[in-house]
């Protein structure tokens, strides 16, 4: 078979082993994919260049990186929202959601440290590396981070067993040399980077080399391969978004490639969310443009305070969720005169009082985090994902 082929087990299960990439005969860029591939890479084009005007994109950045790492962890159960995540980074430890934020927390680091790391070529060990971060004091700890998996898993509902299994992986004696081959592929240069990052992407997910966790450390496998391609100056391609709301599809879409070799269509799939996402990505860019110019055309207007409040709207881009104390010992101001900016600001329809209470309140840049917020999609109707189960 063009995409690998069923190898039967002595226990009675068949465990599928991929073919080595590129794809044999070789992926057809006509047609529809070839439509595809012209309009994301516009649109890629388009958020590069909008980027390039905000008045700090390493902020912007820092935000998708949330919301990417509360999107992904989502797909795999995880309850944290991005709110929940921005509180815990300002001090608020709510034991109820504790264990969700730390592992949303734990995937924005992975993924932080992968981005150091792209100057490098990507490699089988820096995939390890970040599996380990991902997966350091939470669950899936004690299931073996940063090592491929030593027996077999297998993809299904929750329950299913690998007799029953929606698909089975390759036995864990081939995955150093399918790893070793995969690895051989990220070097290669040859494909247009979107092609190239959505085969990557599907035979990670194939191999499934990990006993918890791939299908995070194979989202993230996209963005650093198009960030060491150089196809934005800043890393802003996410696609949870589109794989949430696509989940179906998205299953779908990779078992036909194992079971009819579907290659084309899968990628015509994956070009079409590298699409969707960059325009809303370059959309949700000019409405920060348009929000930070307005509220800062506001601000000049408030006389003597009006430096201290503007200085305050910036950090408000980066920490959009904060207290009276945090803003502080940012502007180097006394409490009481803190307190007075946050009343203010909250006055004037910026920041929004979280808690109710009338101590150790948080305060939230609401209309900011509604860009994000709003984008969020809802999974669809009956598309429970597939559970991925380890012996």
């Amino acid at each position: 078979m063009r995409a690998g082929r069923l190898i039967r087990q002595p226990n009675g299960y068949s465990a599928f082993e991929p073919a080595s990439l590129p794809p044999d005969p070789p992926v057809q860029v006509t047609g529809e994919l070839a439509r595809l591939l012209s309009l994301a890479d516009t649109a890629l084009g388009r958020l590069d260049g909008i980027t390039g005007i905000l008045p700090n994109p390493d902020l912007f950045v820092a935000m998708y990186v949330r919301q990417e790492a509360v999107l992904s962890s989502q797909i795999e159960g995880t309850q944290a929202s991005l709110t929940d995540v921005l509180q815990f980074e300002a001090g608020d430890r709510e034991r109820g959601k504790l264990r969700d934020v730390e592992e949303v927390v734990n995937y924005v680091a992975a993924m932080n440290y992968g981005l150091e790391q792209t100057a490098l070529p990507m490699s089988l060990r820096l995939i390890r590396q970040i599996h380990e971060r991902l997966l350091q004091g939470v669950r899936g700890e004690h299931l073996e981070p940063g090592q491929l998996r030593r027996s077999q898993n297998w993809i299904g509902p929750a329950g299913c067993t690998l007799s029953d299994a929606s698909f089975v992986p390759p036995p864990p004696h081939l995955l150093p040399a399918l790893m070793g081959d995969l690895e051989r592929f990220l070097h290669d240069d040859t494909l247009p980077a979107l092609i190239h990052a959505g085969l990557a992407h599907a035979q990670f997910e194939t191999i499934h080399p990990f006993l918890d966790g791939n299908g995070r450390v194979g989202r993230l496998l996209i963005t650093f391969l198009l960030c060491q391609r150089g196809i934005l100056a800043r890393p802003l391609l996410y696609l949870s978004h589109f794989l949430k709301r696509n989940r179906t599809e998205y299953y779908d879409r990779l078992q036909a490639v194992r079971t009819d070799g579907a290659w084309e269509d899968w990628l015509a799939f994956f070009v079409r969310g590298v699409r969707d996402v960059a325009t809303q990505a370059h959309e949700t860019a000019r409405k920060i443009l348009d929000l930070r110019a307005r509220y800062q055309a506001r601000l000049q207007s408030e006389g003597k305070a009006g430096a201290n409040l503007l200085r305050a709207l910036d950090l408000l881009f980066a920490q959009p969720v904060l207290t009276p104390a945090t803003l502080e010992a940012q502007l180097g101001v006394t409490y009481v005169t803190a307190n007075n900016h946050v009343r203010r600001l909250e006055e004037l329809g910026i920041l929004e009082e979280m808690t109710g209470y009338r101590r150790n309140r948080r305060f939230s840049f609401a209309p900011y985090l509604a860009l994000f917020d709003s984008g969020a999609p809802a999974p669809s109707p009956g598309s429970t994902p597939p559970t991925a189960t380890g012996t």
